[in-house]
């Protein structure tokens, strides 16, 4: 038997559960959130579709009762405000530290052995956050971020090579942010085809800035964050988890000397298992990507700053 807790039952929240129900994930399904009644409504009309989808998942609403959520494997957490047109998630960063860390103690009070995926943003610093002080082992707190924008690199891959999105390979690494975020565009394929030969250099280049700006777009175009590619991307790395697939996912992972860096929870493959990160998988990049990367480092870093002034950890 496997149960899985998400918290935060609006768009994401709400949208992972079904996604971990219709595809059983797990045997039972937790949604739980502080708004009296709206985990419960959430779960019901989940359920409603058991029959018309054929799943057998569990799913159950709770409000604010963490004692409900005993015995979690996976806990997803996604609760804190969404980000707004214009707000970057950095400007999140106070207000969603507190829901986060009050979030994770209660989770571990009735689940001291479950696996932590942080989706709430900003999320790389969410999750450097839980792990340092919460005291869990690295393998337990996992980010989400990597998986959601490596999922939108092959969307815009597919697009521009004009193939399913399922034959396409490519990954993102570093800051879940716009300007953070690193899609390697040298190690992207299809069909074990290098992108790079199928597509000229400038198209490519369009591809990456999209994949870049791709939260912001959707921001812009919605009037809130997206809700469908987060919550399936949450559901994925905990599926890989729970079933023990040993999946390679990018995932915000704390790195202790891997990529030359220590103290900090940022984008980087890894491969998922019943363990949570069993290990960190190192690429051999380029002088350009290390560069990349380092800048990247750095812009986390300054925004943990920001954790460390406020003296939540």
């Amino acid at each position: 038997m496997s149960k899985v807790t998400v918290v935060g039952a609006g768009n994401v929240g709400a949208t992972c559960a079904n996604v971990l129900a219709v595809n059983e994930v797990a045997n039972e399904v937790v949604l739980i959130d502080i708004k009296e009644g709206f985990a419960e409504g959430k779960a019901m009309d989940i359920m409603q579709t058991a029959q018309l989808m054929g799943f057998d998942t569990v799913v159950t609403g709770v409000t604010n009762d963490y004692s409900k959520t005993a015995g979690s494997d996976v806990v997803i957490i996604t609760s804190g405000l969404p980000r707004k047109p214009g707000m970057t998630r950095e400007e999140l960063i106070g207000v969603n530290a507190g829901i986060v860390k009050s979030v994770t103690e209660s989770i571990l009070k009735y689940s001291p052995d479950a696996i932590l995926i942080i989706v709430s943003n900003p999320m790389d610093p969410m999750a450097y956050l839980t792990y340092k002080t919460l005291g869990l082992p690295r393998n337990r707190v996992i980010g989400m971020g990597g998986a959601l924008d490596s999922s939108r690199f092959k969307y815009f891959l597919s697009q521009a090579l004009g193939c399913n999105a399922n034959e396409v390979e490519g990954i993102v690494i570093g800051g879940h942010g716009d300007t953070t975020m690193i899609p390697l565009a040298r190690l992207a394929t299809y069909k074990g085809i290098p992108v790079s030969t199928l597509l000229p250099k400038e198209k490519l280049d369009e591809v990456v800035q999209s994949t870049m700006v791709g939260g912001a777009t959707l921001t812009k175009l919605l009037g809130t964050s997206a809700w469908m590619a987060p919550g399936a991307a949450a559901s994925s790395v905990a599926e890989s988890i729970i079933k023990n697939q040993g999946k390679m996912i990018v995932c915000a992972a704390y790195l202790e000397g891997e990529y030359g860096m220590k103290d900090i929870t940022i984008g980087v493959p890894v491969i998922l298992g019943r363990n949570g990160i069993e290990r960190i998988v190192e690429l051999e990049l380029n002088e350009e990507e290390k560069a990349k990367l380092a800048a990247s480092e750095a812009a986390v870093r300054k925004t943990n700053s920001v954790l460390h002034d406020m003296k939540l950890i």
